[in-house]
């Protein structure tokens, strides 16, 4: 199975792919998808929806999985931030594949063994979790920490009868 793990955010959108096998996982892609600041909120968007579907297009996952937006100080930002993480969703959605969301806590407690490592943490195990990986950005870490999330719990919610990780 291929899954694509996503990392949403209006500038900046990471992405990562891993192959599953049993219980092995393989490291595809990763990288960013950028949305410039000097454009409008909309340009902004689409720019993110057509990237991801390139994105889509090219590496053809069979699951995505998207962590959960955390509720910011400003409630402009969180809004906006609402807005991107709503075209992340849509992306892979629109073309038929399921979409899992995990929490950032769940993201990291799945990765590192704890629910509030730091982002160092999540990249070093992330690199020792898919040998030969170089990552490139942290937001791309971020996303195979995700997709290694789903890969996990996607198997267990299999196990006891076909769940969705929805609401993990």
């Amino acid at each position: 199975m291929r899954v694509l793990g996503l990392d949403p955010g209006l500038r900046h959108t990471g992405w990562g792919v891993i192959d599953i096998a049993g219980n092995r996982l393989s490291h595809v892609a990763d990288g960013v998808v950028h949305a410039p600041v000097d454009l409008s909120l909309a340009e902004r968007l689409v720019r993110l929806f057509r990237q991801l579907g390139d994105v889509l297009e090219r590496f053809h996952p069979d699951e995505a999985a998207v962590e959960e937006t955390f509720v910011n100080k400003n409630p402009s930002s969180t809004l906006k931030l609402g807005v991107a993480r709503g075209v992340v969703l849509l992306a892979p959605a629109e073309r038929g594949l399921p979409v899992s969301e995990y929490s950032a806590n769940m993201v990291k407690k799945s990765v590192v063994g704890a629910g509030h490592a730091e982002k160092e943490q999540v990249q070093l195990m992330v690199r020792r979790l898919l040998p030969g990986c170089l990552i490139a950005q942290a937001d791309a870490a971020d996303a195979l920490a995700v997709a290694i999330c789903h890969a996990h719990h996607s198997r267990t919610l299999a196990a006891w009868g076909g769940a969705t990780a929805r609401s993990a």
